[in-house]
């Protein structure tokens, strides 16, 4: 939904190219390769996001160095809580139906595609890219588990612009222009999806209405029965797939926002009507409910405390916080192999820690500048120390030198400064 583009430009997580975004930095230290014989770890959860500027994230004010902030990374988050996840985001700006269809046919059909192929004069100066690495962004299809889509709002825009003016009948029939043409686009991207993986849940969100009821009551009225119409529409649509065999589910992100435009959009004060972080943490609140019938609204850490680690699912709750030492935050030892479930040895006679995990065994020594994982040897930048705690000494190691050393995933989180753990 990206109607006031103003020809502003932005960034998709921070990157021009389709990217999996998954092993974050900033866990500090520069990560080592472990080849080290070990059971497969676990697939992890694979979300493709599709869509519009509210898959990308776009707030105002956004440009090419800009990181978003939307429902897909918040996603991503909240699927970190269940297990190993990743995602992809391959969003545009400004796109509408036809441009989507379009977009999934070049990606169906393995082919680069022009901007203009996509869409005359999309807003989105990261198209031309985009539509080039078309056909690398099948196999993320393929392998997805979850497809999400936001589609309609730039098609919606012309009967939000035109509904003061229209009396009921042509409101009646701009609506029904509208519906003919999502229907005919968003069927075709399903099924060109479905071709593709049988076996993805694909997520469509339906539309919210961005104008409050400031703008006149009866204008607010209009639009949002339109948006109720969309939405019963969207639900149709998905009933018919499923009888298809096509998993298609809806979430209801249109009502979130009756009432409440001015809280969740930028409309009030930049006049445009993308969401705010609270919209976009709404948003995320409706896809979260509907892929996995719950959300947990994560805790930043507080300024000037240690990051928040969760380990699967649940936060780790110790005395013994981490602690960072040359850009690089060290845990102890106990809590990590506790939280998962690992077993630890401790030698006095050298002063080394052996973690063994499910096939892995991972030596730490004090002060030396390696590990060994399955007796070979993995360089650290900065070694693992002794830390008092109180009255007691607990071993500090790495954190980015014990997950990998143990095959575990591990994702750094810079908005809520938390690390999230997944066996």
């Amino acid at each position: 939904m990206s109607i006031l583009w103003r020809n502003r430009l932005f960034q998709a997580a921070g990157s021009l190219t389709l990217a999996v975004f998954m092993l974050s930095a900033s866990l500090g230290g520069k990560p080592s390769a472990i080849h080290a014989a070990s059971s497969s770890p676990p697939e992890p959860f694979r979300i493709v996001s599709l869509g519009d500027s509210l898959t990308v994230g776009y707030e105002p004010g956004m440009d090419l160095n800009s990181k978003p902030y939307g429902f897909v990374e918040r996603l991503l988050e909240q699927g970190l809580l269940h297990g190993r996840t990743e995602t992809v985001n391959l969003g545009i700006a400004g796109l509408k139906v036809e441009g989507l269809k379009h977009y999934v046919q070049a990606i169906a059909d393995g082919r680069s595609v022009t901007a203009d192929d996509i869409q005359p004069l999309i807003p989105d100066p990261r198209t031309e890219q985009i539509g080039r690495e078309a056909p690398a962004a099948r196999a993320f299809i393929e392998n997805a588990d979850l497809i999400t889509v936001t589609i309609g709002g730039n098609d919606m825009y012309n009967l939000t612009s035109m509904a003061g003016a229209a009396n009921a009948d042509e409101l009646a029939k701009l609506t029904e222009e509208l519906f003919e043409l999502y229907t005919l686009n968003v069927t075709e991207v399903v099924h060109r999806l479905h071709s593709m993986n049988p076996d993805a849940v694909i997520v469509l969100a339906d539309q919210y209405n961005p104008i409050p009821e400031l703008a006149g009551k009866a204008l607010y009225a209009k639009l949002n029965q339109a948006a109720a119409l969309f939405t019963g529409h969207i639900e149709g649509l998905a009933k018919q797939f499923s009888q298809q065999g096509i998993s298609v589910k809806v979430a209801p992100v249109a009502k979130e926002f009756v009432g409440r435009e001015m809280t969740m959009t930028h409309i009030l004060r930049l006049e445009d009507i993308h969401p705010n972080q609270y919209g976009y943490e709404t948003m995320a609140k409706v896809f979260a409910n509907t892929i996995w019938g719950s959300y947990t609204k994560p805790a930043a850490a507080e300024p000037g405390q240690p990051m928040n680690i969760i380990v699967n699912g649940k936060v780790l709750n110790t005395p013994y916080k981490p602690v960072l030492v040359k850009n690089q935050n060290y845990v102890a030892i106990q809590d990590i192999v506790n939280a998962i479930g690992a077993t630890t040895v401790w030698s006095n006679e050298t002063s080394s820690a052996t973690v063994t995990y499910k096939g892995r065994t991972v030596v730490i020594t004090i002060g030396s500048n390696h590990i060994k994982v399955n007796g070979s040897p993995v360089p650290l930048t900065t070694p693992a120390f002794l830390h008092k705690v109180g009255k007691e000494h607990k071993t500090y190691v790495p954190l980015s030198a014990l997950v990998q050393g143990l095959g575990l995933d591990v994702q750094y989180h810079q908005k809520l400064k938390t690390v999230f753990i997944n066996p």
